[in-house]
C-alpha cells in the first residue's frame, strides 16, 4: 500500500524539475546513455559522478515530486557514482531510499530501516554481498534482495538465489530494468488482496478455490503435479527458481528420480500455457506470447511478456 511520503513541499517546483531536467540531460551528454550503468572504474562512471555534482539538492528536488512512497528500499554498492544515481533513480520513481557503502554499514542500515527490498553488490569492501544477506536472513530479515553485481558467471547467479536472493541484475545494467524487476518483486512479495482468489500472470489465470487454470479465456486441463509447479512458478513471478528449489517444493525429493524430471515437467507446461492459440476478430490465428522462461544453468521463471526492451 501506498504511504505518504510526508516530505514538506518545496518552493518553485517547476524550477526545481527545470533544474533537474537540465541535469538529466547534461548527464546524458555525458554518459552517452544516462540509464545504462557501468562496472566499478570506467571513464562513463566518472563522467556520472561528475554529471552528479552539477545537481544540487537532487534528494530533495526528486522527493519533492513524489507524492507517495510505493516502498522503502536499501541500495548496498561502494561505487559512489553508482549508489547516487541508483538513489535518485530510485527517489524519482517514487521509493524511499537508504543507502550504504559496505557490507557492515549494510547490515546496520537494514536492521534500523526496515526496507521492503534491498539492492544489493556483491563485491564489497569488507563483508561480500553473498554474506551480507546469509547474516540478515539468519537475524530474521525477510525482505527481498535483489544483486546488482559485475560478477557474471552462473556460479555466481546460483550462489546469489541460493543464499537467499530474489533476482540477479549484472553490471552493466537498464535502470528502466532494475525498476521493473524492484516493482515485480513487490508485487509478488507483498501479496495481493487476500479475498480474491485469482493469480494473474499476464492473460495467465489460477483460481485458488476452483483450482481452475485458464490462458486468453481458454481452459487448461492440468495434472495435479502440473498444476503444483505452475502454482509455484506464479507465486514466484519475475523470480528464477533452481532445479533444486522446484524439487524441494513440488517433489520434496520423495520420487525417487533425478533432476531431468524437472525439465519434462516444465515441458509438459510449455506445451499447455505457451501452446494456446487464439483466434482473432478478423478470423486470423496466432499463438499467445511464451510465459515460461529458460535461465540456461540457472532455473526457470514465469513472467509477463515484455512489450518493448530498453537498448
Amino acid at each position: 500500500m501506498a504511504r505518504s511520503a510526508g516530505v514538506p513541499a518545496v518552493q518553485g517546483v517547476p524550477a526545481a524539475q527545470g533544474a533537474l531536467m537540465d541535469g538529466l540531460r547534461d548527464m546524458d551528454a555525458r554518459a552517452a546513455s544516462m540509464t545504462t550503468i557501468p562496472i566499478h572504474g570506467t571513464s562513463r562512471s566518472r563522467n556520472i559522478q561528475n554529471a552528479f555534482r552539477k545537481l544540487p539538492a537532487m534528494g530533495v528536488i526528486l522527493r519533492s515530486m513524489s507524492k507517495t512512497i510505493e516502498a522503502s528500499i536499501v541500495v548496498v554498492d561502494d561505487e559512489p557514482s553508482i549508489r547516487e544515481l541508483l538513489v535518485a533513480s530510485l527517489h524519482f520513481s517514487g521509493f524511499e531510499v537508504n543507502a550504504a557503502g559496505s557490507g557492515s554499514e549494510a547490515i546496520k542500515v537494514i536492521e534500523s530501516t526496515h526496507p521492503d527490498l534491498i539492492v544489493m553488490d556483491v563485491m564489497l569492501p569488507d563483508i561480500d554481498g553473498f554474506t551480507v544477506t546469509r547474516r540478515i536472513r539468519q537475524g530474521g530479515v525477510n525482505a527481498p534482495v535483489l544483486f546488482l553485481t559485475a560478477r557474471d558467471d552462473t556460479q555466481d547467479k546460483v550462489m546469489g538465489l541460493t543464499v537467499g536472493g530474489d533476482d540477479y541484475v549484472t553490471k552493466p545494467f537498464s535502470l528502466e530494468e532494475v525498476v521493473a524487476r524492484i516493482r515485480a518483486i513487490l508485487r509478488r512479495t507483498q501479496g495481493q488482496d487476500e479475498d480474491d482468489p485469482i493469480i494473474r500472470v499476464g492473460d495467465l489465470e489460477i483460481n485458488e478455490d476452483s483450482h481452475d487454470v485458464s490462458r486468453a479465456g481458454q481452459p487448461i486441463d492440468l495434472s495435479p503435479t502440473e498444476y503444483k509447479l505452475l502454482r509455484y512458478l506464479m507465486d514466484n513471478e519475475g523470480r528464477v527458481l533452481s532445479k533444486a528449489q522446484i524439487l524441494d517444493h513440488v517433489w520434496q525429493y520423495d520420487w525417487g528420480g533425478d533432476a531431468a524430471i524437472v525439465e519434462s515437467y516444465i515441458s509438459y507446461l510449455r506445451k499447455k500455457v505457451d501452446g494456446i492459440v487464439v483466434t482473432h476478430e478478423d478470423g486470423t490465428t496466432s499463438r499467445v506470447d511464451p510465459l515460461i522462461e529458460t535461465k540456461r544453468g540457472i532455473g526457470y521463471m514465469i513472467r509477463a511478456p515484455r512489450r518493448s526492451s530498453v537498448q
